[in-house]
């Protein structure tokens, strides 16, 4: 699941969050803004049963995935865009 809160000039703080139970294991969030680098942006378990990450970024089109312990790749359902490659955001 994805939350947005616009910031002063051109940057959104997201907030990528998912369950922490789904699935096991490490959750990273690899995208365009971090040049697909996994363990850069991990999702960190908070008291309600969530695991979540906030990134800032610049307004425009970043795609992104999720990639788990395993090699895993999941996309967000509740991005703007999902396609083949993965999910897209648009600030």
């Amino acid at each position: 699941m994805l939350k947005r809160a616009r910031l002063f000039g051109n940057k959104t703080r997201v907030t990528f969050s998912m369950p922490v139970q789904q699935p096991l294991g490490v959750v990273s969030v690899v995208g365009d803004f971090n040049g697909w680098e996994p363990g850069k942006h991990e999702l960190v378990p908070r008291r309600n049963g969530t695991r979540t990450i906030s990134v800032i970024l610049p307004t425009g089109v970043h795609r992104f995935r999720y990639l788990a312990t395993g090699g895993l790749w999941l996309d967000d359902e509740t991005a703007d865009f999902v396609d083949d490659q993965g999910s897209q955001i648009h600030l």
